[in-house]
């Protein structure tokens, strides 16, 4: 669902960290979701951003993200921290949840870093409401960079880890990991270096008791090319060229195809497969989702085969 939202207030939360808060210009109820959600934000500069919602899921009348300026940026944070104000209106859709939280879980341990803490926040205030057991793990470099301190500090379920600041030192998540209870589910969202760690630590756990959203991608997009798409609805035939994505050469053949991230990383541009053999890059499938071969994210991922057939 596309909505047009007006950016109510724009708050300071950390250096190069600002939170959004977006409302119906006639008020009113928004779209419902849940915590671990997204929105995709399309900017006037022609990109479309993924941005976690920080706020509690029962509040309907307004959307709460914030963005953090990456010194890398492919021009969405930059742009937003450069021209946001306060008053306009900006295209919204969405919502989408790719990080689900488990409100059956017995346990649930939380760990974020950075700007990895916004879909976790949600997460806090859900498994309060309905009287879980938990508890979040935040790491951040110095607690004078740390967004939401105020929010989180004094809650005796939240742990902080300042690693630069003396004493200091990296999390040890194999640690926390092991010394967890048996049936704990573990969620982690932050930069690739803790995700990577925290995949390792959880390697031998049921897959489904681990949760973790990528930021950004681990790997680079398939743009070998050397292929043939099938578009299954509309009868077309398209070569791939090498140096372009499947969406690449759909956009360039007039296709309106939906995408935000372009990594792989969202969720956005999913699409079923009628045949073929996917190259998977995504980090949103499941294993067994890339091994029955019946969707992709048309954004990263190319083929195996010389032909796929899309539902397109």
């Amino acid at each position: 669902m596309t909505l047009r939202l007006r950016i109510l207030s724009a708050t300071w939360e950390a250096p190069n960290i600002v939170s959004y808060e977006l409302r119906l210009p006639e008020g009113g109820e928004l779209p419902p979701f849940t915590a671990g959600a997204h929105i995709d934000l399309t900017l006037p500069n022609g990109l479309v951003r993924s941005y976690s919602l920080l706020n509690p899921q029962t509040e309907r009348h307004r959307y709460v993200i914030a963005v953090q300026k990456d010194r890398a940026s492919r021009g969405g944070s930059k742009w937003v921290h450069e021209n946001f104000r306060v008053g306009e209106l900006v295209t919204v859709n969405g919502p989408r949840n790719n990080f689900p939280l488990d409100e059956a879980a017995e346990k649930s341990i939380l760990i974020a870093g950075g700007i990895g803490i916004t879909p976790i926040l949600s997460m806090v205030e859900r498994l309060g409401a309905i009287g879980r057991d938990w508890e979040l793990v935040y790491c951040s470099r110095k607690r004078s960079g740390t967004a939401f301190l105020e929010r989180l500090q004094g809650k005796p379920r939240v742990r902080f880890n300042f690693d630069e600041e003396p004493g200091g030192r990296m999390l040890d998540i194999a640690a926390l990991v092991k010394a967890a209870p048996a049936t704990a589910h573990f969620y982690c969202c932050g930069p690739l270096p803790m995700l990577e760690a925290f995949e390792e630590a959880t390697k031998d756990l049921p897959r489904e008791r681990v949760h973790v959203e990528y930021f950004t991608a681990k790997a680079p997009p398939a743009v070998e090319g050397g292929f043939t798409i099938v578009l299954a609805k509309s009868g077309l035939t398209l070569s791939v060229a090498p140096g372009k994505t499947i969406l690449d050469t759909l956009r360039d053949n007039g296709f309106d195809t939906p995408f935000s991230c372009t990594e792989g990383v969202c969720g956005t541009c999913e699409t079923r497969v009628l045949e073929g053999i996917p190259d998977h890059r995504d980090l949103i499938l499941t294993e067994a989702e890339r091994a029955s071969n019946k969707t992709m994210l048309i954004c990263c991922s190319g083929s195996k085969s010389d032909k796929l057939v899309l539902d397109l």
